[in-house]
């Protein structure tokens, strides 16, 4: 097989991975679309979103599988194990879907204390019991001293869909309300004061946790949902990105109406980062019709205050773009070349 010479980036003889390209970013896009999608035989169906829809006997189930490389394994408002739990759930949640089982998969590196990988191994129970998942069956490898970083997690998880229509990005349409539940950019900013020693005046905690709660009441409620997306890596601007690309809109963003706590942007001045691109393990959007815009935005505030519809689906475009409304004007949101912070899930 050779590389997509068609993605928009080709590869040369010389390309490597680098640390960084496995997250949400131009690297990434193009190993996407020049190297796995060619390989693995994605269609004209392929939706580019959290999982694979499949029509099992005529009942509908959603497929999705992650791992988690996350440094260090403890850190603010979780762990590596609650964080695979919580991810795999909320993946099948952004398909309109609630977990039927999920797989473990443990890459134990040599010298890792037993007393740890308990403490993991009850936040994974803990982590399934509270999203109302099981963990169904699973696999361990140990590897030499020096080569696992302590534990690498892998899970799949496959979940029974219960939403009425299809929820993806091909869904979206102008006039939708993009609608955010709740402050972003705390995941990322806590893995990073732990990994470089930070200190800030208020401890940063991760927005780790499941969303099947907030999705299946949106459902019940019977909004329509045209599109969900969890904010992992490459966080918000990634995320709405990568939904414009696939369904070819234009999304403009109101700045102001996006919640970023003061210590999370002050951590973010700091650091030079820009906090529309850092991860968040508990947030995602919702595009829903205008006229359903109130009855969700009020359901995702009885789970989070801080819940906005921060912008709208405007027009159908060759090439879909975000633009983020700004005190001095329009600014166009890109795909980073990398991840702002590696190593962050």
């Amino acid at each position: 097989m050779s590389f997509d010479l068609s993605c928009p980036v080709p590869f040369t003889a010389t390309d490597t991975i680098e640390i960084g390209h496995g997250g949400g970013g131009m690297m990434t896009k193009r190993l996407v679309d020049g190297l796995f999608r060619p390989a693995f035989g994605a269609g004209p169906d392929d939706l580019n979103h959290d999982g694979a829809i499949l029509d099992v006997g005529g009942e509908l189930l959603a497929f999705t599988t992650d791992s988690f490389v996350v440094k260090p394994l403890f850190f603010p408002g979780g762990d590596i194990g609650s964080l695979a739990i919580n991810g795999t759930v909320n993946d099948l949640a952004m398909c309109g879907a609630e977990p039927v089982g999920i797989s473990v998969g443990l890459i134990l590196e040599e010298g890792l204390p037993i007393a740890e990988l308990q403490r993991i191994i009850g936040s994974m129970e803990a982590a399934a019991e509270a999203a109302g998942a099981r963990i169904v069956t699973g696999d361990t490898k140990v590897v030499e001293h020096g080569k696992g970083d302590g534990l690498y997690i892998n899970t799949s998880g496959v979940g029974r869909v219960i939403a009425p229509a299809p929820i993806n990005p091909r869904q979206a349409a102008p006039g939708d309300m993009v609608i955010l539940s709740g402050d972003i950019g705390r995941h990322g900013i806590a893995i990073m004061a732990v990994r470089e020693g930070l200190g800030f005046e208020t401890e940063i905690v991760s927005d780790c946790a499941p969303l099947i709660a907030p999705v299946k009441t949106l459902i019940s409620a019977g909004v329509p949902l045209r599109c969900l997306r969890d904010l992992t890596r490459g966080g918000l601007a990634t995320a709405l990105i990568e939904i414009a690309e696939t369904a070819g809109l234009t999304v403009r963003l109101d700045q102001k109406a996006i919640a970023i706590s003061d210590a999370v942007r002050g951590a973010c001045e700091i650091l030079g980062l820009d906090p529309l691109y850092v991860a968040n393990e508990g947030r995602f959007v919702a595009f829903v019709p205008a006229s359903a815009a109130e009855t969700a935005l009020g359901i995702m505030r009885s789970f989070n205050p801080a819940a906005a519809v921060i912008g709208r689906v405007e027009r159908r475009r060759e090439r879909g773009e975000v633009v983020l409304d700004t005190i001095g004007g329009l600014r166009p949101l890109d795909l980073l070349s990398g991840e702002q912070l590696p190593r962050i899930c």
